[in-house]
């Protein structure tokens, strides 16, 4: 074997120190920055992660490090805050400081900073004032988009009870229907179950939040320049997300040319009409590049994280079905064979409390998305540099032990009181807080307990024989559970 050449060996151990050095520098920079696991050179933290669920390793990081405290991933320091009081003191009392969003590669990748979710300074406090806006303008918590779920909760029965009691796999049955739901005000439309269209969108959106929860995912965004050069993931949900781009550019192209401002049908309506009155503005914030972009979070953000909840909810009653028993009984006290309505729900205590823990026992976004500081600011004693991202772990909200008896289990009595009666917790956030906080919430509080409530009115939900119900959540950006099978039996 031949001896390296001598300035070859010179010059790597030159850049090995300078690596070391740079690398020291940069930790240090901010010395009341918030402390945490010593990270390695080039790699940081990665070595010590959970690479399939991440949440789980800041969880666990916690209970040594308190509740702010860093990691780092790559080269990419970041803030994670657990526990109730430390999350909502972030993102209630500080909501403007907290209210940014960090450029992480993958996703900026995809979106480009365009839409509502991933979006940043003005572009984002216009997006997301016209969201809300306009969502409530089409019914968002009233009794018109009520009746759509009731309509849509009809088609749902009607569908399951297709299959006689034999086993099905329920993802993309659940998937559409509550897909249906956000595509009414963004579409004004409805899709059969077995469109073409609509599969081929809801498997895209599966695929990419499966992906991007994926530890592909976390090395590409800690080592983007490196990895960007691999063939790999970004290909794949660049190729998904330019599918859904693609119809939602055909349908409001197809839009405007019967666009009238004084009959504004859906959400792309009010967006195309919106874009037609800022066309003298030079600072532009109502493009194309925007709707599609909003059309997709919406679409995307509305139908992945109440599928899932409701999928949870399925699969928790055949795990338990006492409680199922328990759920049920209620109904027929109270609705019997009525159409379920949310006026309803104050006189199901017992109904509202499984849903509200199924909500925290499924933890749906257990790392939150992560937010920015807009600013420097000095947090509970440490300071946290403008620009830096941060996890609000919302998996320690709804875990804190400090504000749920029984964290770990699936245990409806955290949200009743001696009486039975239902109480509220203030550690419940699983829509996140403050000026992120989830834009559909109320219309997701509807869907949960309209679809929940009609499916264990019409069927009993039972496992296949022989079947092992495995409540460990699967990988993705979503904590959704594994496939499973369930038997819906009708109870007429």
């Amino acid at each position: 074997m031949s001896i390296a050449d001598p300035v070859t060996v010179l010059s790597i151990i030159l850049c090995i120190f300078a690596a070391i050095l740079y690398y020291g520098r940069k930790r240090n920079i901010h010395p009341n920055f918030p402390s945490g696991p010593k990270p390695l050179p080039i790699i940081g933290n990665i070595p010590i992660m959970n690479m399939q669920r991440p949440y789980e390793t800041f969880h666990q990081l916690s209970e040594k490090y308190g509740s702010v405290y860093s990691v780092q991933l790559g080269e990419e320091k970041m803030v994670i805050l657990t526990g109730y009081e430390t999350v909502k003191d972030a993102l209630v009392n500080h909501a403007d400081e907290f209210s940014g969003r960090p450029k992480i590669p993958l996703f900026h990748e995809l979106t480009k900073g365009h839409g509502v979710i991933f979006s940043n300074n003005e572009n984002w406090k216009v997006m997301r004032r016209f969201t809300l806006s306009t969502l409530r303008d089409f019914g968002m918590g009233k009794q018109p988009i009520e009746s759509r779920i009731d309509e849509e909760s009809d088609c749902l029965v009607e569908k399951i009870n297709s299959y006689k009691g034999k086993p099905l796999d329920n993802t993309m049955v659940i998937n559409a229907a509550v897909a249906n739901i956000i595509v009414s005000i963004l579409l004004n439309h409805r899709f059969d179950y077995e469109d073409p269209t609509l599969l081929r969108l809801l498997k895209g959106i599966n695929d990419n939040t499966k992906l991007l929860g994926c530890p592909m995912a976390m090395m590409y965004n800690a080592f983007p320049s490196v990895m960007s050069w691999l063939p790999g993931i970004q290909k794949t949900l660049a190729k998904n997300q330019d599918e859904m781009h693609k119809f939602i550019r055909e349908t409001f192209t197809a839009q405007k040319k019967q666009l009238d401002a004084n009959d504004q049908r859906n959400l792309i309506d009010s967006f195309l009409v919106k874009q037609q009155e800022e066309k003298p503005n030079p600072e532009l914030f109502f493009t194309n590049e925007n709707l599609t972009v909003l059309v997709t979070d919406l679409f995307a953000a509305g139908m992945e994280t109440t599928s899932t909840t409701l999928r949870w909810g399925l699969l928790l009653m055949m795990k338990y079905p006492d409680i199922q028993r328990k759920v049920q009984n209620e109904i027929d006290k109270v609705i019997g064979t009525s159409e379920p309505l949310v006026a309803h729900r104050k006189d199901m205590p017992y109904t509202d409390a499984v849903v509200h823990e199924i909500q925290r026992f499924g933890n749906i976004g257990p790392a939150n998305i992560p937010h920015a500081t807009t600013q420097d600011i000095t947090f509970r004693g440490y300071f946290i540099p403008k620009g830096t991202q941060v996890i609000p772990l919302l998996m320690s909200v709804l875990y804190d032990k400090n504000h749920f008896k029984k964290p770990k289990e699936f245990y409806p009595e955290h949200f009743l009181d001696a009486g039975g009666n239902f109480v509220k917790n203030e550690a419940f956030m699983p829509f996140s807080a403050g000026k992120r906080s989830c834009a559909g919430e109320n219309l997701a509080k509807m869907e949960l307990f309209m679809f929940f409530v009609k499916l264990l009115q019409n069927f009993t939900i039972q496992a296949p024989p022989g079947a092992t119900l495995d409540l460990a959540p699967a990988v993705g950006f979503t904590c959704c559970p594994m496939s499973y099978m369930m038997c819906a039996v009708s109870r007429t």
